[in-house]
């Protein structure tokens, strides 16, 4: 678990969102899984509208930026998630009913180069 810090894109105001997440070898995915349902959460939205922010894990903070995996890349990192978390599979079940593909959230430490 894991605190992820955003600012609302229409409001401004900064919020905070616990979040299950996924080490990955540079840096952390998250997923707008939104147990399944058939939108993204607001978290999603906000961080694409404004992908520098904070992650907490434990006692430390990471200045992060967030990107969507996509294709290849988020398959395999769902995949993982999956495999760790399998309820995240019938989230991926629930959302394709809906028409909807979970987003995969890549958060990279903001130095990284």
């Amino acid at each position: 678990m894991v605190l992820l810090h955003h600012v609302g894109r229409r409001t401004g105001t900064e919020r905070v969102n616990p979040l299950v997440t996924l080490p990955l070898e540079r840096g952390w995915a998250v997923f707008a899984s939104k147990a399944g349902a058939p939108t993204s959460p607001d978290w999603y939205h906000n961080l694409m509208a404004h992908p520098r922010t904070t992650l907490e894990i434990g006692t430390e903070s990471h200045e992060v930026i967030a990107r969507e995996a996509s294709g290849e890349e988020r398959d395999r990192i769902y995949a993982r998630q999956k495999q760790v978390m399998p309820g995240f599979a019938e989230y991926e079940t629930k959302a394709a009913e809906a028409g909807r593909v979970i987003p995969v959230v890549v958060l990279e430490p903001a130095g990284a180069g």
